[in-house]
């Protein structure tokens, strides 16, 4: 009997969980990455369960193709998988799975960034209210939540200076998603570990826009932790929240106009620091402006576009991951030697750094 000579396995130093993540990271099926490394699509779900090693020359085809060095797939610091159905995206019909799947693994190698940071430095502990909703969530429901944020975070009457910041400064991890990100996939939230994620649209640098999606996504966190996601009435009630965190019923009720009044909704627009579609929405949930203003003024907004009127000034940014990254720097702390004890790719922790990172000001030398 003629014996079939393989190569050796890559050894038990491989972590089909890590194998998993790299896959969704570049949108890639099980089916494609088989192709691609000559294997069967139930090889690389075995090696994903952990029930089968990839052979050496497979493990090179892997890192190859997934641009991944072959230290990111070593056993010993297991990745926290985020579930598709915890996640609340914004547009979730319109998003195709694999997008949804990339997103998800961006976020879970953030997870694993901000988890060995916090070993180094403490971060900000979560803080969301405990609210009592019914199984019918009711406007009155979503305005006591709203509020008791407010209360919670202390802040006070008024505009919110900066909802990111806010949202950062009570445990909550805020990134924007890579430019690479399908651009359906939008702004969306996950709890589904120990640490909730916010994850903005790169696509929107508008400041109005960015302060209303932040504030969506924490409506997410506090109304709907047990909550099927992709609902429209769910994003509707998450809209709602949004709205009474930004603009308190009892403050803006009084200041809203009766008719549609556009120098007069600009004011407000500055004031607030929310669009003006916004505050046409606000005014016609809280009864100020009939269906039939609601829906012409809806009609001039269609017509001026996006960005709409009246700009704010670029989108508010997240600062959290950054200000810890030089931190640690500052005080002697080598980061590029944690990430290779993490075996994390500094390659894509520089992206997810630099998601959560307020953007650096470019001095431009040129001569004029």
């Amino acid at each position: 009997m003629k014996l079939e000579v393989r190569p050796p396995a890559a050894g038990t130093d491989f972590d089909g969980t890590r194998l998993t993540v790299a896959r969704r990271l570049r949108a890639k099926t099980k089916a494609a990455l088989a192709r691609e490394v000559g294997v069967t699509p139930t090889a690389i779900g075995q090696f994903e369960k952990g029930k089968a090693y990839p052979t050496q020359p497979v493990l090179n085809k892997l890192c190859l193709n997934l641009g991944l060095p072959r230290e990111f797939f070593g056993a010993g610091r297991p990745l926290t998988l985020l579930p598709a159905n915890d996640a609340h995206f914004r547009s979730l019909r319109s998003t195709s799975a694999s997008s949804r799947e990339q997103a998800l693994a961006y976020g879970e190698v953030c997870l694993e960034v901000v988890d060995l940071i916090s070993n180094y430095i403490d971060l900000p502990p979560v803080r969301l209210p405990d609210v009592q909703l019914s199984d019918d969530v009711t406007d009155s429901e979503i305005e006591e939540a709203a509020a008791a944020t407010r209360d919670l975070w202390e802040l006070g009457n008024g505009p919110i200076a900066s909802v990111v910041q806010s949202i950062e400064a009570n445990g909550i991890i805020a990134l924007r998603l890579p430019p690479t990100t399908d651009r359906a996939v939008d702004a969306f939230s996950t709890y589904a570990s120990d640490r909730p994620l916010v994850f903005l649209s790169p696509t929107k640098n508008d400041r109005a826009r960015s302060r209303f999606d932040a504030a969506h996504e924490l409506g997410h966190l506090v109304l709907h932790p047990d909550t099927e996601p992709g609902s429209k009435l769910v994003e509707n009630q998450a809209h709602r929240f949004a709205s009474e965190l930004l603009m308190p019923r009892h403050e803006i009720l009084g200041q809203l106009p009766r008719r549609i009044d556009w120098p007069r909704l600009h004011e407000l627009k500055r004031h607030w620091g929310v669009s003006l579609r916004a505050l046409v929405f606000r005014s016609h949930a809280l009864g100020v402006i009939s269906e039939a203003s609601y829906r012409r003024a809806n009609q001039q907004l269609s017509l001026w576009g996006l960005p709409e009127p009246g700009d704010l000034g670029p989108a508010e940014s997240p600062q959290l991951l950054g200000l810890a990254r030089d931190l640690l720097a500052d005080n002697g702390v080598d980061f590029q030697a944690l990430l290779a004890a993490a075996r994390i790719d500094n390659d894509i922790t520089a992206d997810v750094i630099a998601a959560g990172s307020a953007p650096r000001l470019k001095l431009n030398l040129s001569a004029g």
